[in-house]
């Protein structure tokens, strides 16, 4: 357990926040779950809406063609004031569809559906997302579990040309995506058993299943975390460190490339869903602090990475 984060708070009265993207003018894009909308938030705090996307954007970021690309679950929770400053998602309500990848321009806010479905399957729950250099979209399928029914979640791959493949299923409650400084390794967190898992690159939407792995999708255990910590999404940082937010246990969680190295760094808030950098010089990590509906700003210990888009 590492020394509690010092943080400023840069806003305050989001509706559930999640997906930050740290543009170029200081500003941080974002989603707001709960609301059904992605916003701005500008460097004095100040709140503006880039679009309504409905449903329940989960995970957004910036593709090659300048569009926000966000990952809409569809609205599958309902949610819960449990105090005055903690907002929790609960049950899955009944009019559920499912999800899809959406396109939202970044020059009036219109909102475009990409793909909804996957093999002709609809999709269930898209959660996070990250571009490649090439512009290949790799996402994370949550999944839903309701009325003791539970979807297979996954990861697949949408390619520069539209199409959609699957990469990786039998894993469980895929939540954070994220690729190696260098693009050559993948990495998933599984909400429910707080594990990281982690694939070699070798190609377009593939990858290489570790031959000493015992898990159904061949993936590398990079960290199975302690009881109680659960995982959201996350960022690769520039040292190519895996920075997961972690619920419960509300904080960040980073581990080193090789998972060799664990370090647990709290926040107040118990429902931490999200990190990205920005600023000048990379080392100002954003962080989601929903369930206070908040956005964080702290000076990072390690450069941040730059994404691709």
């Amino acid at each position: 357990m590492g020394e509690p984060l010092e943080y400023e708070v840069v806003t305050t009265g989001l509706h559930f926040p999640e997906g930050p993207i740290a543009m170029p003018d200081g500003s941080v894009v974002l989603v707001e779950i709960e609301r059904g909308r992605l916003s701005r938030v500008r460097t004095d705090g100040t709140v503006e809406v880039v679009a309504e996307t409905g449903g329940g954007p989960n995970g957004a970021a910036v593709g090659p063609d300048g569009a926000f690309w966000v990952c809409n679950n569809g609205g599958f929770f309902t949610w819960h004031q449990v105090s005055e400053d903690l907002l929790l998602p609960g049950e899955t309500p009944d009019t559920w569809q499912g999800g899809s990848l959406q396109r939202v321009r970044a020059d009036g806010g219109a909102v475009e559906e990409i793909v909804t479905e996957c093999g002709g399957k609809r999709l269930r729950a898209p959660n996070d997302l990250v571009f490649d250099s090439d512009g290949g979209l790799w996402f994370t399928d949550h999944g839903v579990t309701a009325d003791r029914s539970h979807d297979q979640a996954g990861v697949l791959y949408r390619s520069p040309t539209g199409e959609v493949l699957p990469v990786v299923y039998g894993v469980e409650s895929t939540n954070g995506i994220g690729l190696s400084p260098e693009g050559d390794r993948l990495y998933v967190a599984e909400t429910h058993t707080g594990r990281v898992w982690a694939w070699s690159v070798v190609g377009a939407g593939q990858v290489a299943t570790d031959p000493a792995s015992d898990a159904p999708h061949g993936g590398t255990l990079l960290y199975d975390a302690p009881e109680g910590h659960l995982f959201d999404s996350l960022a690769v940082d520039g040292d190519g460190w895996v920075c997961v937010a972690t619920l419960g246990q509300g904080g960040i969680t980073c581990l080193s490339p090789d998972g060799a190295v664990a370090e647990h760094l709290p926040l107040p808030d118990p429902i931490v869903t999200n990190i990205c950098f920005g600023g000048d010089d990379g080392r100002t990590a954003f962080i989601t602090s929903s369930g206070r509906g908040e956005l964080l700003a702290t000076r990072w210990s390690r450069p941040g990475l730059r994404l691709a888009f």
